[in-house]
């Protein structure tokens, strides 16, 4: 009998079969279920397949989770300091743009829990940073100034970078589009920036309805009713929610509202109160922004005692256990003792709690150091009509707080302070050059309670705060 055609050969022509010896068969005794030619072995492999597998997954994982802590981590200088600014930077020619661009990043990112954060080392020594404003301890003097976040939109986001106060704002009542773009400019040889924003804002009623939502989600989370967090009833300030933090608040009138109309601006600001000083733990009115027209001419001592008196008395009014503080946000370019110690007086006849000093600044005069060549494109931005801000301001800002808290000390030791109003020591914040611990022992040692940074966030990223608090900290 010829041998059974192979499978390539029932395919093929068929050729003539060629007789081929075809060794015995050997009958064995494995099961059926044993694979032909299964090594004894196999096991072994298969286990140490799925070792190498679960040290894969195992190395991914932790990878993946220390890669995760790093980018949240507000220590990490070399992405959050030397990366994204400059990446910022070089992808957005338009600094408002660039400034849109990572407020929307950060927002998606606090939404997925991976947004940017302080995360104090394990066993820490307790901090030496913690002190008493307004009768509250905070964890620490270091505070964002308004600007980053004009409409209430990355309150806790801000909180996450480790400032014991955060400033949101200006606000205005009505909502308003502020001066045409572009208005904002970096002056980037001096680290600084030129802005002309002139107040653009989403209006009152949108940001308190924003910061409502805020306390409505917290109450919720904590099992306590909205009126409960409000009144303290939490154990966390009802502005900033979180412990050993404070929310402050800046308002302002809208560009519309005649300055000459002492009436209508009182009630714009008196507005402003009504819809957000509830969730509040400081009302700022600022009187000293250069790019609403009229706007400074409010710092005179009439008008500025009866504005403030009426948010004062607003505040007062507020439908809370405790009514929120007031301060005023004054022009660091009003300097000369006379406009100085008419907003002394206002600030004590009208029973104001504090001075924020100061704002950015009109002036170009002894802004680049001697020695410092600009770019073209530099100069051009310098030239800009709006308020500088930047590194260069320091000086200026230093000298003002220790004069403005000596005249304040001044004043209430004269007896000059009525008793039933303005006759405790005022607080002062200070804003405007601050870019280093040093710079932040500095002011508060010439009576600041808290010192602000604004521009050094644009320039040094989202790990300004923590670097700050740090280099305070070495030299405490």
């Amino acid at each position: 009998m010829s041998a059974m055609p192979t499978l390539g050969q029932s395919v093929c022509r068929r050729l003539p079969s060629r007789p081929r010896a075809t060794p015995p068969r050997l009958r064995t005794s494995t099961p059926a279920s044993t694979p032909r030619f299964a090594s004894t072995s196999s096991g072994g492999f298969v286990g140490l397949g799925r070792a190498k597998t679960a040290l894969y997954a195992t190395t991914l994982a932790a990878t993946g989770y220390v890669g995760y802590l790093y980018v949240t981590d507000t220590r990490a200088s070399l992405l959050h300091q030397h990366i994204i600014p400059p990446l910022l930077r070089t992808l957005f020619s338009d600094a408002e743009d660039a400034h849109h661009i990572g407020s929307r990043i950060l927002q998606f990112l606090y939404e997925a829990n991976l947004h940017p954060r302080e995360r104090p080392p394990r066993h820490a020594a307790p901090s030496k940073l913690a002190t008493e404003v307004f009768g509250a301890t905070i964890d620490n003097p270091v505070g964002i100034s308004a600007g980053l976040d004009k409409d209430g939109a990355m309150t806790d986001i801000l909180f996450a970078l480790g400032a014991g106060i955060v400033e949101i704002g200006g606000i205005t009542p009505r909502p308003q589009a502020g001066n045409e773009r572009p208005r904002c400019f970096r002056v980037a040889g001096l680290d600084g920036l030129v802005n002309r924003y002139g107040l653009n804002s989403q209006g009152a009623d949108a940001v308190a309805q924003r910061l409502r939502t805020r306390v409505r989600r917290f109450a919720k989370q904590i099992g306590a009713t909205e009126e409960q967090v409000l009144n303290g009833e939490a154990q966390v300030p009802p502005g900033s929610l979180a412990e050993g933090r404070l929310l402050a608040v800046q308002i302002a009138k809208n560009k519309e509202t005649d300055e000459k109309d002492q009436a209508a601006v009182a009630a714009d600001y008196v507005y402003c109160v009504e819809q957000l000083a509830r969730y509040a733990d400081i009302v700022v009115v600022n009187v000293s922004s250069p790019n609403t027209p009229g706007l400074r001419d409010l710092q005179a001592t009439e008008p500025l005692t009866r504005l403030l008196t009426a948010v004062v008395e607003a505040a007062r009014a507020t439908d809370r256990a405790t009514s929120p503080k007031v301060m005023v946000k004054v022009s660091p370019d009003e300097d000369d003792d006379a406009q100085m110690a008419g907003v002394v007086e206002a600030v004590h006849r009208s029973g104001v709690d504090g001075v924020i000093v100061g704002n950015t600044t009109k002036r170009r005069a002894g802004l680049v150091p001697v020695g410092t060549r600009l770019s073209g494109k530099d100069q051009r931005a310098l030239a800009e009509t709006g308020g500088y801000s930047g590194p260069a301001m320091f000086s200026r800002t230093l000298d003002l707080v220790g004069r403005y808290r000596r005249m304040m000390d001044a004043y209430a030791l004269e007896g000059q302070a009525t008793a039933d109003r303005g006759d405790a020591r005022k607080t002062l914040f200070a804003t405007g050059g601050v870019t280093n611990g040093e710079q932040a022992l500095q002011v508060l040692n010439a009576g600041a309670s808290v010192a602000m940074v604004y521009t050094h966030m644009v320039y040094g990223g989202a790990g300004t705060v923590t670097r700050i608090k740090g280099e305070m900290e070495k030299q405490l």
